[in-house]
């Protein structure tokens, strides 16, 4: 299995301060064959890394929430990816984005802006933080035209998880719970509403991984989502929120990989996901997920075309390669306690290439 070589690229990325702490999951064919945790999960209360401990998954909510949600509403009827937004949410009809798809918005093909700190207006709104985020979207101009160009953008699945709850009735944390995490009986995987009520601060203290010293909010936020356009609306949203351990993740990925292989899968249809990752010559993303970009890519060198994955600006993500039946999951703390070190774009390629030599070599050729 190589422990050694692959924990040794971990102790120099943490003496290094790419990051405090890691853990690293990875599976073939359905079975995990390395799981191990490195590090610090909290640098100031020098609590260290388990295998269980639980990430601010950052934006690999879009494609382990809201996609899938959206994957699910599809299947039942009641959207198609040509659903245009103003098709669900009328509030729409006399903006430039009427016209924009579901399709587009999961590809992140919409002309809307790459990101926005709504954050600053809504917590000074004086209104219902949600209602009034949905307020700025509406009003929001396009910088591209539609269909046109790929821009990475979260104001895109906030649009996305607005039409969850609308053509669902209920908040994306309920629905996806629902229809897609407790029928998989995973309960690790979860959103961390901002509420006073909310039991799972005290049911899982001590487990959360811990991310930035918050300059406005003045802490280092634990079991507290980093993204501040979240945060701002309660916790809840389509572009961040999900909290999660990397067995959690897992196990989605597993799902993923057994629709993808025409396997059966308890919660997902080979065809809609296959929809879901069809390619559009003219772009690298497909709907709701990454692929390995042509040159540069963090997935590295030896992960097939057919492959997908995302990213989450926590230090979060994973990658699925149903060509060779390869999932890695790689969680990290790399924002605490400070956001300023990207020293992570050249440890995920790295990683991932010696996990494939160290681990895979044998196995797959």
């Amino acid at each position: 299995m190589h422990k050694e070589k692959i924990g040794k690229e971990f102790e120099i990325a943490i003496s290094e301060g790419i990051f405090p702490g890691a853990v690293l999951l990875c599976a073939f064919n359905h079975q995990i064959i390395f799981h191990e945790a490195y590090g610090m999960a909290d640098l100031f209360e020098n609590r260290k890394m388990q295998k269980d401990c639980i990430f601010d998954l950052a934006s690999l909510t879009k494609p382990l929430a809201t996609t899938l949600a959206l994957a699910k509403l599809i299947e039942k009827g009641n959207l198609s990816l040509d659903s245009r937004i103003h098709d669900v949410l009328a509030e729409f009809i006399n903006t430039d984005k009427a016209d924009i798809t579901i399709d587009m918005l999961l590809r992140h093909t919409s002309g809307l802006p790459a990101h926005r700190n709504y954050y600053i207006e809504t917590v000074h709104s004086g209104e219902m933080p949600r209602q009034w985020l949905r307020q700025l979207l509406i009003k929001e101009n396009l910088e591209n035209k539609i269909g046109e160009k790929e821009v990475y953008s979260d104001l895109g699945f906030m649009i996305l998880s607005w039409i969850v709850e609308r053509v669902s009735g209920q908040r994306l944390d309920q629905y996806v719970a629902e229809e897609i995490y407790v029928p998989l009986g995973i309960n690790r995987l979860f959103f961390m509403e901002q509420n006073p009520c909310n039991k799972k601060q005290m049911i899982y203290k001590g487990q959360f991984v811990s991310t930035q010293q918050c300059p406005w909010r003045k802490k280092v936020l634990t079991g507290e989502v980093d993204d501040d356009n979240a945060y701002a609306v309660g916790g809840i949203e389509g572009h961040a929120g999900l909290f999660g351990d990397a067995l959690s993740v897992y196990g989605l990925c597993s799902e993923i990989l057994k629709a993808l292989l025409d396997k059966s899968s308890k919660v997902l249809k080979p065809g809609i996901i296959k929809t879901f990752v069809k390619k559009d010559t003219r772009f690298e993303r497909v709907a709701g997920f990454d692929t390995p970009s042509k040159e540069g890519s963090s997935s590295g060198r030896f992960f097939s075309e057919s492959s997908i994955g995302h990213l989450g600006f926590t230090g979060t993500s994973f990658w699925i390669d149903p060509k060779n039946g390869l999932i890695i999951v790689l969680l990290t703390n790399r924002v605490h306690p400070s956001r300023s070190n990207e020293g992570i774009k050249k440890f995920r390629p790295k990683i991932h290439d010696l996990i494939r030599i160290e681990l895979m070599e044998n196995i797959i050729n």
